[in-house]
């Protein structure tokens, strides 16, 4: 070399190192994306999807439901149509992500969405019951609510996609219109959420000895978690059916997540509202936040602005707003519910539900932010390990309902009821492993 090249050399052999240490770093990298690929779909595999199928199936229609913790049928044989959903709208992600067993899981997708469409369905007056009792009648006179709907929706749309069954297609476009003609307010945006049998929103309380819905939320409430849930079965329905009337009520409820019902600048999500999106007082749900997190990339993605900054930007400080305020830091997991400034949490039981959307929720942050820090990624390893470690049932097979605070189990929870179900860990098994696998460059 000529001398007068030699003044370079300690810089040039600097770089040098750098470079092989940024491949090292990211050969590490590969290789736990690729670990955590395995294992997330091992979990989906061994875990979620055959605990409930064939399991679950009911020869004389639809699911059976309940299920105690060593997976023994339990009492009853009521049926949700939350619960149905939910399987329904699993069996045939289970078909789309897997060639080799897609006829079997779009068997089950099919007897589900047969179950919604003949028993289910009110053939009379339109929309879907909430439940049908051990008799096959429908609970509580018949009453409807726009969360049971919304499921009902997003099924049918997933069992379509599976199935490509256009009966399917067309019970979703008229469960939609369904809503529309009875539940949609006008003046005030969003949906009015318990309905009548006839379809009239239910604004008081019918029996002054049941003052709640379905979903425990006093009558004439609007909440959080009915409309998170309609902006995800609105997502789904656009991009199986691309109609203008879609769009834009998809369009509206993307904006009342965002920008009403999410807290700027806390980036938490107010629970329950007035009719009028007045916010009343109630505790941070740790679980719908990180959920809802994913929930509007995913709206907007379909929306057309995958890359929207402002969505991103609130969905960021939703994820970081649970860590600073529902991340156990010494046992990992994100806790229930607390207040939404910090202090002891209101519930510290690690719930299974939420800790599935939380590890989707880190991962997805990961994914876009990772460059600018490793705090998601550390998060996202820890939940993994917690549920693995403690959610995991290695007795009996399947996730545990809740734990405690530091993992030990509870006793005596069911393994499936009419909330308890395989939707949850299995859409963020699902997507989880699938991310890691692209990010391991797979």
């Amino acid at each position: 070399m000529s001398p007068k090249y030699l003044m370079f050399l300690p810089a040039l052999l600097s770089l040098l190192c750098l470079s092989q240490a940024a491949a090292q770093t990211l050969t590490a990298y590969a290789a736990a994306y690729h670990r955590l690929a395995g294992e997330t779909e091992a979990s989906l595999q061994k875990q979620v999807l055959p605990q409930w199928f064939p399991r679950s199936v009911d020869p004389t229609g639809g699911f059976f439901q309940n299920y105690t913790e060593d997976w023994k049928r339990g009492t009853g044989n009521e049926k949700s149509v939350v619960y149905q959903a939910r399987l329904t709208w699993v069996a045939a992600q289970a078909a789309l992500r897997y060639p080799a067993q897609a006829k079997t899981y779009q068997t089950y997708a099919r007897h589900g969405a047969v179950f919604l469409e003949k028993k289910l369905w009110d053939e009379k007056n339109g929309g879907f019951y909430w439940g049908l009792d051990d008799q096959g009648k429908p609970e509580r006179g018949g009453e409807k609510h726009v969360y049971g709907n919304s499921f009902a929706i997003y099924a049918l749309c997933g069992e379509y996609k599976a199935v490509h069954d256009t009966r399917t297609l067309d019970l979703a476009k008229r469960a939609y219109l369904w809503l529309e003609s009875h539940a949609h307010d006008p003046k005030n945006g969003g949906y009015y959420e318990a309905l009548t049998v006839e379809g009239r929103p239910i604004l008081t309380p019918p029996d002054p000895a049941q003052p709640s819905d379905e979903i425990g939320t006093r009558y004439g409430i609007k909440t959080m978690n009915t409309h998170i849930h309609l902006l995800e079965s609105l997502t789904a329905l656009y991009e199986v059916w691309p109609n203008a009337g879609v769009r834009a009520r998809l369009e509206e409820v993307f904006a009342l997540v965002r920008d009403r019902i999410a807290v700027e600048p806390i980036g938490c999500l107010n629970y329950q509202f007035l009719p009028s999106w007045q916010p009343l007082p109630d505790r941070d749900s740790y679980g719908h936040d990180v959920e809802t997190a994913f929930l509007l990339t995913e709206a907007a993605a379909a929306l057309g602005r995958p890359n929207d900054t402002r969505t991103w930007a609130l969905a960021r400080r939703i994820v970081d707003h649970a860590l600073d305020y529902g991340w156990d830091a010494v046992h990992g997991g994100f806790y229930d519910s607390g207040s939404v400034f910090g202090g002891k949490p209101y519930v510290t039981d690690k719930i299974w539900w939420v800790q599935a959307e939380g590890l989707n929720a880190l991962l997805l942050m990961h994914d876009r932010y990772g460059k600018e820090t490793q705090r998601y990624w550390a998060a996202f390893n820890r939940q993994w390990e917690f549920i693995r470690d403690h959610q995991t049932d290695t007795l009996h097979g399947g996730w545990l309902a809740a734990t405690q605070e530091n993992g030990d189990t509870i006793p005596g929870r069911a393994k499936s009821d009419g909330w308890t179900e395989a939707y949850h860990q299995g859409r963020s098994l699902l997507n989880v492993s699938e991310r890691l696998r692209h990010l391991a460059g797979e």
